[in-house]
């Protein structure tokens, strides 16, 4: 009897945050209220961390707006962003620094096979490092669970791969 299998991942596309990070620097250098500024938005994909800087407060949120709007339209899942407080920078400068989640940690991994377990069905749950194995010998059963977790209001953006 085939064991079927699929796995749950927290995952970011890397390239199309690229894009999106150009896309927010192009309507940077266009806007008016940003003319002889330095603000600027950066992005260290192997830290996978994007730095605003910008004048002051108003500015520094016009600039989350910028980006947030551009990931939106990118596809790329806003609960993958985890932004920490704004901080002093050069010559009264703000600088916000936004981290990139991917995986899923041992406490969301914990909760989600929580979830998945209530369901009542016949599947097996197994933490595999940042990612959860979802087997069962039905394909039904699988789809009721991607079905059910497609649903849920998850704290992190969820998707599924390495079907078998």
């Amino acid at each position: 009897m085939a064991n079927f299998s699929f796995d749950i991942i927290s995952e970011v596309d890397l390239q199309e945050m690229d894009n999106a990070v150009n896309q927010a620097n192009k309507e940077l250098s266009q806007r008016y209220d940003f003319k002889d500024s330095k603000a600027s938005i950066a992005y260290d994909r192997k830290e996978k961390i994007v730095t605003l800087i910008a004048d002051n407060d108003f500015k520094l949120r016009a600039l989350t707006d910028m980006l947030v709007t551009r990931m939106a339209k990118r596809g790329i899942s806003l609960k993958s962003l985890k932004f920490n407080p704004p901080e002093k920078a050069f010559e009264g400068y703000l600088r916000q620094k936004v981290d990139i989640c991917m995986g899923i940690d041992k406490e969301k991994a914990k909760e989600l096979t929580g979830i998945i377990k209530n369901l009542g069905l016949k599947v097996q749950t197994q933490i595999e490092g940042e990612k959860i194995k979802v087997s069962s010998a039905k394909k039904d059963e699988l789809q009721a669970v991607i079905a059910h977790i497609k649903g849920l209001d998850f704290a992190i953006p969820l998707g599924f791969g390495n079907y078998r």
